[in-house]
């Protein structure tokens, strides 16, 4: 999925989307890839998540890039 992929789009699904969603990231942040990670926000599922991210972010459990 890696090497065939130019970026990485999620769309609202169940647990398996959270995980790979999150797998993508810590690749990006360890420097296996520099490829764009977008969530598709249909009716708002993502937003909790967001939220969650930037509250993380806010206490320091994560970088804000993170987000």
């Amino acid at each position: 999925m890696l090497d065939n992929s130019y970026a990485f789009i999620a769309l609202p699904d169940g647990i398996g989307t959270l995980e790979e969603i999150f797998q993508i990231a810590s690749w990006a942040q360890l420097n296996i890839h520099h490829k764009p990670i977008g969530l598709l926000n249909v009716d708002s599922f993502f937003n909790k998540l967001l939220s969650f991210l930037d509250q993380a972010g806010e206490e320091n459990f994560i970088p804000h890039s993170t987000r």
